[in-house]
């Protein structure tokens, strides 16, 4: 990424049409991966039931609906890709600001911008002004490939002039984003502060705005929330349960036409800027406050539908806000690690000119409301407040990705299994665990599901509860990992899978398969019921957090660089099973106990 700014012969989207089209695994080698990751799960008797279970649906119903998923990815380039849209995001009625967005990504401080009172509007200028030149780079970014692969950029589209919108039974993605061959792009900013809402127009005579002359605007917003009282707070609606939003935006809509105009103005704008009066102060090795604040602050000042809420907090750090629905986290993490090397490049200072031209303030945007929107907002409010999402976010910093390769292993397959390890500690029981694969070499992907709670690993965390456990144990399950990965991202996970013949039966009305039914299904991960969800958020400064699958669950997010590893972790308080701290300590221990016996143990 450090290259997105040279000129480059290639552009951000010119492989997309030469990408292959996303493969159908083999029904035979997904079920038998499937029977390998419930293994870990079962009793003897239970799992020669859930064999005769799945020996059944390869020879019946499982045969004919495969066949069915063949003559569906003939037709699509991508078999998967609008069902998993649905059935992951827009179908979902849950709150999706709370339990689905990520919160985090976002320019760092382990360089120029420590905690610093006084510096956020002059920050958030800087900070902007990078995310915009980012925006203007998109059109021309070096497509990322993998080796010599490269990798689909479609979900780049998305994290500018894109938004949610909700609908009673299922959502829609809106986006307005256009290259310049494609016409004109949306250029406008969005502000919410003290819940308000501004916009400007990020570019004057078709230049972006400058450092000095966004301080301008941001500044204005800022003296007029302080010198006015607080707005109605409409962005609130945006956190509170999809079929409940709906309702209330259409009667936001039938109240006063002109709040449609505000709605696709916010839809539109190329991202939102959070004033955010908090000061979660942080440090490079705690940014508890920081991540928190991020997935659960203030309501009133994010537009949990947005795919980019920047957050600005009063003492100067940031973070970010972001619907999971467009685009998964690598796509942010992108766009903040090149902010962060950009900021860093420049020690954090705008070194041009301070003239401001002459140009229009930001205009307020006020919905009319009545008593029934009063009472939404004050509902989605008290649901939203009333979370009991805890978030730990510590680094690691007794060795990280340098020590980890000295001893020949690779170093995301080191975290997951003291992940594993620290669980296996904690419960007393082995960890259903999705790890994200991306699937983008092939057209329109985005990820599989890597099961990295195998055999091999449950066999090495038991084996570890003995002092005299050797490194093979370890070894082999770092092997099995290291197998699995490299199949889901070649498109031959199972999960996927799974859920492609779960969808054909359902679209046709016929009878749920009983291997869906399996108590083993669900009691392995099936369905989204993964214990642990994890995820390697990269070799970079840049990290954010999401909500756990379940509610006896964690949330497991984790960056890896030379000297440290930071981890997020997120568990829900009013489970008792679960506490994000000592996870967190435990992974401690774990690291430490495999790095001596990488170091010790002769095979």
């Amino acid at each position: 990424m450090a290259h997105l700014s040279e000129s480059q012969p290639e552009r951000t989207f010119q492989h997309q049409s030469s990408l292959p089209p996303l493969p159908v695994p083999s029904l035979e080698g997904s079920l038998s991966k499937y029977l390998d990751a419930v293994r870990p799960f079962a009793s003897e008797k239970e799992f020669k039931a859930t064999e005769e279970t799945v020996r059944k649906f390869q020879d019946g119903v499982g045969k004919e609906l495969h066949q069915k998923l063949l003559h569906r990815a003939k037709a699509r380039e991508n078999w998967l890709e609008e069902w998993w849209l649905d059935t992951a995001y827009l179908e979902a009625r849950i709150p999706s600001q709370l339990n689905v967005n990520f919160g985090g990504p976002a320019p760092y401080l382990e360089h120029f911008w420590p905690p610093a009172e006084g510096t956020f509007l002059q920050r958030a200028s800087i900070s902007t002004w990078h995310a915009l030149q980012y925006w203007n780079l998109l059109r021309t970014l070096v497509p990322q490939k993998a080796g010599n692969t490269a990798l689909d950029m479609d979900q780049f589209r998305m994290l500018y002039c894109t938004c949610k919108v909700p609908g009673i039974k299922k959502d829609a993605i809106h986006n307005y984003f256009k290259t310049e061959r494609e016409g004109p792009c949306p250029s406008h900013l969005v502000v919410l502060c003290r819940g308000r809402v501004f916009t400007f127009d990020a570019l004057c005579d078709g230049q972006i705005l400058t450092p000095p002359e966004l301080f301008r605007q941001l500044s204005y917003v800022r003296d007029r929330c302080e010198g006015e009282p607080e707005g109605d707070g409409v962005s609130a609606l945006t956190s509170d349960e999809r079929t409940r939003w709906a309702k209330a935006r259409e009667h936001l809509i039938s109240i006063d036409r002109h709040n449609k105009t505000i709605l696709e103005t916010i839809q539109s704008s190329l991202f939102v800027i959070s004033l955010d009066e908090t000061k979660p102060y942080s440090t490079p090795e705690n940014y508890t406050n920081v991540r928190a604040e991020a997935l659960v602050g203030n309501p009133t000042i994010r537009w949990g539908d947005k795919s980019y809420n920047s957050i600005v907090y009063s003492d100067g750090t940031f973070g970010s806000n972001c619907d999971h629905a467009p685009y998964d986290a690598m796509v942010l993490v992108s766009m903040c690690w090149y902010l962060d090397q950009q900021i860093k490049a420049t020690e954090g200072k705008w070194k041009g000119p301070d003239t401001v031209r002459p140009m229009p303030p930001p205009a307020e945007l006020v919905f009319t409301v009545d008593e029934k929107i009063r009472r939404d907002i004050g509902h989605a409010k008290q649901q939203y407040l009333e979370s009991d999402l805890q978030v730990v976010c510590y680094a690691f910093t007794a060795f990280g990705k340098a020590a980890i390769k000295q001893r020949k292993l690779h170093p995301d397959t080191f975290v997951q299994l003291a992940m594993q390890l620290a669980y296996y500690r904690l419960h007393k029981k082995p960890g259903s665990c999705y790890e994200t694969a991306t699937t983008r070499k092939f057209y329109h992907g985005r990820t599989d599901t890597m099961r990295p709670c195998t055999q091999e690993a449950v066999r090495w965390c038991a084996a570890m509860m003995d002092p005299t456990c050797d490194r093979k144990s370890m070894l082999l399950a770092s092997q099995k990992h290291n197998k699995l990965m490299a199949e889901a991202q070649e498109g031959k996970g199972f999960d996927r899978h799974l859920l492609g013949l779960y969808l054909i039966a359902k679209e046709e009305g016929a009878p749920i398969p009983e291997l869906f039914s399996d108590p083993l299904y669900s009691r392995s991960g099936g369905g989204g019921n993964f214990v642990l969800s994890s995820s390697l958020v990269g070799y970079t400064t840049v990290l954010g957090a999401v909500a756990p699958m379940v509610h006896h669950g964690y949330g497991f997010f984790y960056r890896i660089r030379d000297d440290r590893i930071v981890i997020s972790i997120s568990a829900w308080k009013s489970c008792y099973e679960t506490d994000a701290a000592s996870l967190f300590n435990n992974f401690c221990s774990a690291m430490h106990d495999m790095l001596h016996l990488a170091t010790t143990s002769q095979l």
